[in-house]
C-alpha cells in the first residue's frame, strides 16, 4: 500500500478498532489508489474525508410480537457520501447488522453508485431484527416502528433506501406505506417497490442479471462465453435466482445453490423448470434449499460453522458467482476453484471474497470482478426506478433491461480502461476502485470537501 494511503488506513483502525468489515473495505480501496495520489497529490485530502461517514443515525425500534411481548431492536442509517447525488443504498434486516457491517456496505456503495454513471451518493442502513420465522403481522409492526424514526432522515432528494438481505417486496411495502402516512406525500423515497405503486420492471432481476452481464463482458476479453459453461452460484435469493436465469439465457448450466443451512450440487444442471421450483420454494413457501435435494435427488451438504458455505466452491465449475453474503470465499476455497479449472469469478454479493481469495485469483490469472462493479446492476435499476418515479411513468421491461445492460457494459469498459491507464491492465479491482473514486473526488474537491 502507498505510504500516504497507509497513514489514512492506520488512522481508520485507530479511530474505530472494533470494525473489521469496515477496515477490510477501506483497505481494499486504498490499496488501489496509490497511482492516483501520485498523479493527483491534492486528492489526499479527499481520501481523508471519504473514509468518514457524513452522518450516522442510530435509533431504537420498539415493537410487539404476536404474544404481546415488547421487543426492542436497533435501527441504523449510514449516510456515507452525498457528493454526486442523494444517498442511495439498501436496508438490511439481519441479526449480524452493526455499525461495522453497515459502514463497509455504505463505503462500497459510494463507489458502486459512482460507477453506474447515475447521480447517486452512497448510504446503507438496517436493523439487527431477524424477519426469519416471524409472522407477516410481526414484520409489519416492526417495519412500521422502524419507519416512524427513519422517515425524518430520508426523502426523494435526500436519501432513497432500497432492499437488501432480509428486506424484500413485503418489507418495502410496509415501509413505504408508513412513510407515505407520516410524510403525507407520495414520492419515490424507496426503491424496490411493487409495480402497483411505483416500482420498476426488472428491479428484482437486476442484480443477478447485471452480475452475469458483467461476467459476459469479462469473458469476451478472452474470447470466451457462458455457452456450455458449468456455473457455481451461492445463495438462493433474488440475486442467485436471477443470476441463474440469465446464465441459462446465455447457454450456461448452473450447478449449485445454497442458503444458510447448506448447499445443493446438481451435476445435471438447474434448468428452467428446476429454477421455477426454487423460486416457488424461496419466494412463496419460504422453505430451505435441502428440499430441492429431496425433490430432485441431488447432492446436499449441510453448512459448517466456518466458513458458512464450506465445500460449495469445491464443485466442478468453469465460472463462480458468489451471491450470498460477505466473506463467503476464503483463500482455501479460492484455491479449490483454481484447482478445478475455474476461469472467472464475479461477485453478486457485497465483498463475498476475502482479500486472500482475491489475491489467489489474481496470482492464478482468473478473471475477477469485484462486487462494486459486477453487482452494481441492482442499484443502477433502483436509479432507473427513481427516474421513472420523477417522470411519473413506467418503462417497458425491454427498455429497463436494455438500459441495465448498457450500464453494465459501460461499467466494465470504464473499469478495464482505467486499470490499463494506471498500469494494471486486467485488474478489475483496481480499475473499479479508481474509476469510482475519481468521479466522487472531483465532485468533493469542487464542493470544498464538505
Amino acid at each position: 500500500m502507498h505510504s500516504k494511503m497507509k497513514e489514512v488506513y492506520d488512522s481508520v483502525i485507530e479511530r474505530d478498532p472494533d470494525q473489521p468489515e469496515f477496515h477490510q473495505a477501506v483497505e481494499e480501496v486504498l490499496d488501489s489508489l496509490g497511482p492516483v495520489i501520485d498523479a493527483h497529490p491534492d486528492y489526499l485530502q479527499v481520501v481523508k474525508s471519504i473514509v468518514e461517514p457524513e452522518r450516522i443515525i442510530q435509533f431504537r425500534v420498539p415493537w410487539y410480537d404476536d404474544e404481546g411481548n415488547l421487543q426492542v431492536n436497533r435501527g441504523f442509517r449510514i449516510q456515507m457520501n452525498g457528493a454526486i447525488g442523494p444517498y442511495k443504498g439498501g436496508l438490511r434486516f439481519h441479526p449480524s447488522v452493526n455499525q461495522s457491517i453497515l459502514k463497509f456496505l455504505a463505503f462500497e456503495q459510494v463507489f458502486k453508485n459512482s460507477l453506474t454513471g447515475l447521480p447517486m451518493g452512497g448510504g446503507k442502513g438496517g436493523s439487527d431484527f431477524n424477519p426469519k420465522g416471524r409472522s407477516d403481522n410481526e414484520v409489519r409492526r416492526f417495519c412500521q416502528s422502524f419507519m416512524m424514526e427513519l422517515w425524518r432522515h430520508i426523502g426523494a432528494n435526500l436519501d432513497v433506501p432500497a432492499g437488501d438481505i432480509g428486506v424484500g417486496g413485503r418489507e418495502i411495502g410496509f415501509l413505504f406505506g408508513m412513510y407515505r402516512k407520516l410524510a403525507n406525500e407520495f414520492t419515490g423515497v424507496l426503491t424496490g417497490k411493487g409495480l402497483s405503486y411505483g416500482g420498476s420492471l426488472i428491479r428484482p432481476e437486476a442484480t443477478g442479471y447485471g452480475t452475469v452481464y458483467f461476467a459476459r463482458e469479462m469473458l469476451a476479453t478472452r474470447d470466451m462465453s457462458f455457452e456450455g459453461a458449468k456455473v457455481a452460484i451461492s445463495g438462493s435469493g433474488n440475486v442467485a435466482q436471477f443470476a441463474a436465469e440469465k446464465v441459462l439465457d446465455l447457454g450456461g448450466k448452473p450447478v449449485t445453490l445454497s442458503d444458510s443451512s447448506g448447499f445443493i450440487h446438481d451435476s445435471n444442471g438447474i434448468d428452467r423448470e428446476k429454477l421455477a421450483w426454487v423460486m416457488d420454494l424461496k419466494n412463496v413457501r419460504r422453505g430451505r434449499i435441502v428440499e430441492y435435494a429431496e425433490h430432485f435427488g441431488c447432492d446436499y451438504t449441510e453448512s459448517k460453522p466456518e466458513p458458512n458455505l464450506n465445500g460449495l466452491w469445491g464443485a466442478d465449475a468453469d465460472i463462480a458467482l458468489p451471491c450470498a453474503t460477505q466473506n463467503e470465499i476464503n483463500g482455501e476455497e479460492a484455491k479449490m476453484l483454481v484447482d478445478n479449472g475455474c476461469i472467472a469469478v464475479a461477485e453478486g454479493a457485497n465483498m463475498p471474497c476475502t482479500p486472500e481469495a482475491v489475491e489467489c485469483f489474481h496470482e492464478n490469472g482468473l478473471l475477477f470482478a469485484p462486487g462494486k462493479a459486477s453487482n452494481a446492476g441492482g442499484v443502477a435499476t433502483s436509479g432507473l426506478e427513481m427516474s421513472q418515479n420523477s417522470l411519473r411513468l413506467n418503462w417497458s421491461r425491454e427498455e429497463v433491461d436494455r438500459r441495465l445492460e448498457e450500464i453494465m457494459v459501460n461499467i466494465h469498459r470504464n473499469a478495464a480502461d482505467t486499470a490499463a491507464k494506471y498500469g494494471m491492465e486486467g485488474n478489475y479491482v483496481a480499475g473499479a476502485n479508481i474509476a469510482g473514486f475519481l468521479k466522487v473526488a472531483e465532485a468533493m474537491e469542487a464542493q470544498g470537501h464538505i
